[in-house]
């Protein structure tokens, strides 16, 4: 593989610096160098890429991964697709994200067990295009709980794997480690759209939660979850859970129980689903002027006064919002960025890191994925303009005029595209 030498860039590092002028050599697929004054580094044997002031910055982290989900109203739909079709879909979810610039994906939940394991499997041998990924088992749910869409005279499938008590946990979260898995998931509160525990109930016993931590810790994995209520949040910290999402409703206490963990865990408020829902949803029959549009009002008001006290205290955040239903297509994941500023008052730095640096954490890579620094891996964008600037620069494929994976150059755009959004000034 040739060494690439951007040249002439804007860079935007990942670390939460002010951008910089500069050039960037990749080689073997890592940062070889990274020079501040222009023409320092030989273009000797390199291919070059002229930035011509464009923003050079890390490829982005997906966070809240579904990238089994697509175009789905109600769970059940989820569950409704047939495995063969349901693999189809995944692959092409898989290229969509690195279409628009995510390089990495952390797996919130697969919606059938093996999907995520198979696509993680074939991108890493070369056969599909796509981030590179942590893949996670299906949402383990108890009886009842958000997953679980049967009823007494009718068996409904959805994305949940059901399990009840210390035995059947055990069973499920070691079967998901058998085949391949790299994130357990367990669902210990319910959800405001699910049918019998709304969100405000925590309905996996600390007995149960324990158990699934403990078998996962037993064959080397990470455990994600999902909590809404105060106590599902306070019985994830207890417990050891890695990666808490949404935690809107935590109390004090429970957000006194995050700091008080920060270096451990992490946790994505997955506010893109919410926000597309009351907004967004009408033609998919959610109305802003229902019992519903008023739950999801509550809990963008609820995410933004619990993640700004998160934010203060140092905990990490990831981005990320349930994207893959059909009010919050794939492709529309870096949308979470601008949420993160227009919702949740981080500023654009701050979202990015959120969204970079702390992705490659959250990634198992934080000392070598996530910055522009010389020998991360070399995951880059060149962005048509300044993100800093306008954030909605990066939701847009057409902006993304070169995406590199470990320094192979996925897409390179560089010196047919239209330069729309650097001044002019700039060569």
């Amino acid at each position: 593989m040739k060494p690439i030498l951007f040249r002439g860039a804007s860079v935007w590092d990942g670390s939460g610096a002010p951008a910089f002028p500069a050039d960037v050599l990749v080689e073997n697929g890592r940062i070889k160098a990274i020079a501040l004054l222009p023409s320092r580094l030989s273009t000797e044997g390199a291919t070059v890429i002229e930035a011509r002031g464009r923003t050079l910055m890390p490829g982005l982290v997906e966070g809240h991964a579904h990238i089994s989900f697509g175009g789905a109203v109600n769970d059940s739909d989820l569950g409704n697709i047939p495995p063969e079709e349901h693999v189809l879909l995944t692959v092409r979810n898989a290229k969509t994200l690195l279409d628009h610039g995510f390089t990495s994906a952390y797996s919130a939940a697969t919606s059938k067990l093996r999907l995520d394991v198979v696509i993680r499997n074939a991108v890493n041998a070369g056969q599909f295009p796509g981030p590179r990924i942590r893949a996670a088992s299906p949402e383990i749910t108890v009886t009842g709980g958000l997953g679980d869409e049967r009823k007494a005279h009718m068996y409904y499938e959805s994305f949940g794997l059901i399990a009840d008590g210390k035995a059947e946990l055990t069973k499920a979260v070691r079967l998901c480690c058998r085949e391949g898995v790299d994130n357990i998931k367990v669902n210990i509160s319910g959800d405001d759209l699910s049918p019998a525990a709304h969100g405000g109930l925590t309905v996996m016993r600390e007995e149960e939660v324990q158990t699934a931590v403990n078998v996962a810790r037993d064959f080397g994995k990470k455990v994600n979850c999902h909590a809404r209520a105060a106590e599902s949040v306070k019985r994830a910290v207890r417990c050891g859970v890695d990666v808490i999402y949404h935690c809107e409703s935590a109390d004090e206490e429970a957000i006194d129980m995050l700091e008080s963990v920060k270096d451990r865990i992490f946790v994505g408020p997955a506010i893109g689903i919410i926000y597309s829902t009351l907004y967004e949803g009408e033609q998919f029959g959610f109305y802003r002027d229902s019992e519903v549009g008023r739950k999801m009002q509550r809990t963008i008001d609820n995410t933004a006064a619990v993640y700004t006290e998160l934010r203060k205290r140092g905990v990490r955040i990831l981005i990320g919002g349930d994207y893959g239903f059909a009010q919050s297509p794939q492709g529309d994941n870096a949308r979470d960025l601008k949420h993160f500023v227009d919702l949740l008052g981080f500023s654009p730095s701050e979202a990015l890191q959120c969204g970079t640096r702390i992705g490659g954490q959250v990634m198992g890579l934080g000392n070598e994925l996530g910055q522009i620094k010389e020998g991360y891996i070399a995951d880059l964008l060149l962005v048509d303009g300044d993100p800093l600037e306008d954030l909605d620069l990066v939701v847009h494929e057409k902006n993304l005029h070169v995406i590199m994976k470990e320094g192979s150059l996925y897409k390179d755009h560089a010196e047919t595209a239209v330069i729309e959004n650097v001044p002019a000034t700039v060569s």
